[in-house]
């Protein structure tokens, strides 16, 4: 009874008493699958040991003297600066990347960074193509007089080297070498005058090189405590400070190029509301305190990232809010022919307009006044980077 009972139920188990009868087909796959599962762990960890072997294969050649002699006159050819580095690491964990520690680039003064972190974009790699992912960069010092003289430097060696592949070449930027994401983690500035600041940073950038999204935190020195936040919508960025305990908010809007060549227009519209105008300016004793308002509105037209701040115009038109003129007293200094020392004067009325070309400055409709005293004028100057 009980063989006729499975001849008519292939597959199926039949129970009669205690008694459980089943056909081996089941059995017989179940340990097919074991087998398949067994050789793809071993496959895995056969690849694993491999991909293991080459890292620590790669490490050790990586850190040799001679390699790391070799990438600093590799460094040094292509800035034009004789570049040293403490040495060369090959980070697996949290993501894979080539780390160069204890670097400096010998400008007068120097420019060092503790530790930079370059790490690959894998699609790109599995295609035959370098892009760069993401660069990290920590605890850097980099004196705007050390800046100057390498982009000095850049511009010296770009000048010698011949361009053999058109005109068009100039002006075309190999996009893979920009990464997509920057992150600077207690980075040090020093500007001409010796003013420090020290920040970090947070750059992600879309596939044409333009900003998606970029946030800076100032932890230190000048602008100590200030944030800022530039998010892109389409060709439009909306912009977000926050500093002195006051904002400046508004957008800049992009027009892109038509062709590769050809200028790009930039233009925006920005709001400054009570910002305080001591916590601009590093001096220990600030000169003039209260409370920035001002509309500032500017533009350029450029083919080139890099000539930006040099065709950058502006027009601000501000008011400054309970001002008071620190170190000086104006009435006594006029009653006593400007043998008064010391003291302070609030202004009733503090307010003007700034425009800048590039370096250029020029203030014009300036009204102050105090009391009985009041003043106006116009002034203009040229200005230096990083002062």
């Amino acid at each position: 009874m009980l063989a006729v009972v499975a001849n008519c139920c292939p597959g199926r188990l039949v129970q009669r008493g205690p008694w459980r009868i089943g056909l081996p087909g089941r059995a017989m796959q179940n340990a097919g699958m074991k087998r398949i599962f067994k050789w793809i762990l071993l496959a895995g960890l056969a690849l694993l040991l491999l991909l293991a072997a080459g890292v620590w294969g790669l490490q050790r050649w990586i850190g040799t003297d001679d390699f790391r002699a070799r990438a600093e006159r590799e460094a040094s050819t292509m800035l034009g600066v004789a570049v040293t580095l403490g040495r060369i690491e090959v980070d697996v964990w949290p993501l894979p990347a080539v780390a160069l520690a204890g670097v400096q680039i010998q400008t007068r003064p120097a420019l060092t960074l503790e530790r930079i972190e370059v790490r690959p974009a894998w699609g790109g790699l599995l295609q035959g193509r370098l892009e760069l992912a993401t660069v990290l960069v920590r605890r850097a010092s980099l004196p705007q007089a050390g800046v100057d003289a390498l982009l000095l430097a850049l511009q010296k060696k770009k000048r010698a080297t011949p361009v053999s592949r058109g005109p068009e070449a100039e002006n075309t930027t190999s996009l893979q070498y920009i990464p997509r994401r920057t992150v600077l983690d207690h980075v040090t500035w020093v500007s001409a005058r010796g003013a420090s600041m020290t920040l970090d940073a947070d750059a992600r950038l879309n596939a044409q090189g333009l900003p998606d999204d970029v946030s800076v935190k100032i932890l230190k020195g000048q602008l100590q405590g200030a944030t800022a936040r530039l998010q892109r919508q389409g060709n439009d960025w909306t912009v977000l400070m926050a500093v002195g305990g006051g904002t400046v908010k508004g957008t800049v809007q992009l027009q892109p190029a038509p062709r590769a060549g050809a200028e790009f227009s930039l233009k925006g519209q920005l709001e400054t509301r009570a910002v305080e105008v001591a916590a601009l300016t590093s001096a220990p004793q600030p000169v003039l305190s209260g409370r920035l308002d001002a509309l500032t509105s500017l533009s350029a037209r450029t083919a080139s990232l890099g000539a930006l701040a040099e065709v950058l115009q502006t027009q601000s038109k501000f008011t400054v809010r309970n001002a008071v003129l620190h170190g000086i007293d104006l009435a006594k200094a006029v009653k006593t022919v400007g043998l008064s020392r010391g003291g302070e004067t609030a202004l009733d009325t503090l307010a003007g307009q700034v425009n800048t070309q590039g370096r250029a400055v020029q203030l014009t409709n300036l009204v102050a006044s105090s009391g009985v005293l009041s003043a106006s004028g116009n002034r203009s100057e040229e200005r230096r980077v990083g002062k």
